[in-house]
């Protein structure tokens, strides 16, 4: 029993998003997607070799997926689709470490190069954590305020959702590919440079939005976990009612 639940609860659960139209297969594939995405991101505390080669086999396959016609352009499907793209960062870095490595390349910033390249991950994490919030909020939304929450759930609010988390979260790890070059250069840099002022707020600015990113974090995770939990027992008590 316990092995059939958050199977029958997923596949209940995605299939109520009415945001696409599709196939059976392509459905199960997405929710599949999405649960592998949920347990990268908001369960593991941070992600193995496994979880990320899986993750890019997954996104790949579902953008492919969400280019067919079949797949109507819905709220759901542009939030996915966000998702998916958003492994593009971490195909990057992949590649990137993976040409040094084979091939030995000289890197003349090798600092510059290392913290891009985190920073590249981290954009990914934190996208990815962001968007699979919003999934979360819209089934909650569908679950709940059906009829209601109509107007919301629209593929431009969706687009313009996507473009302000990949805003945000890309002046965030700028912030962060500054503070990381300023810290590299500080030390060739005299005492009394006006760099210092600027390292010095920077670097503040950085250790702030850190910790603000961690706190984000744990409140997603905990977010995510209540809706849920409110999802499947909702769930659970209409079939209770229909099969009494």
């Amino acid at each position: 029993m316990q092995k059939t639940i958050p199977g029958c609860f997923f596949q209940q659960m995605y299939s109520s998003l009415p945001g696409i139209s599709m196939e059976r297969d392509h459905m199960k594939d997405l929710r599949r997607y999405l649960v592998l995405k949920y347990v990268q991101y908001l369960v593991l505390s941070s992600s193995n070799a496994i979880s990320t080669f899986l993750g890019l086999l997954g996104s790949l396959y579902t953008i492919i997926i969400l280019q067919s016609a079949k797949v109507s352009s819905k709220s759901t499907a542009v939030l996915i689709s966000s998702l998916a793209k958003a492994d593009i960062l971490v195909s990057v870095s992949v590649v990137s470490e993976m040409v040094v490595w084979t091939f030995d390349v000289s890197i003349s910033s090798t600092a510059f190069t290392s913290a891009l390249l985190q920073n590249l991950l981290t954009a990914n994490a934190h996208i990815s954590c962001l968007l699979l919030s919003c999934v979360a909020f819209e089934a909650y939304l569908i679950t709940f305020f059906p009829t209601e929450s109509r107007y919301l759930r629209t593929v431009k609010n969706a687009t313009l959702t996507s473009r302000v988390i990949w805003i945000l979260v890309t002046a965030e790890c700028t912030l962060f590919q500054t503070d990381d070059l300023l810290k590299a250069s500080s030390t060739s840099a005299p005492n009394r440079s006006p760099c210092v002022l600027l390292f010095h707020f920077s670097s503040t600015a950085a250790a702030l939005l850190k910790s603000l990113s961690y706190f984000l974090g744990i409140l997603l995770r905990i977010v995510n976990v209540y809706i849920y939990y409110k999802i499947f027992f909702s769930m659970s008590n209409r079939s209770t009612l229909r099969t009494k």
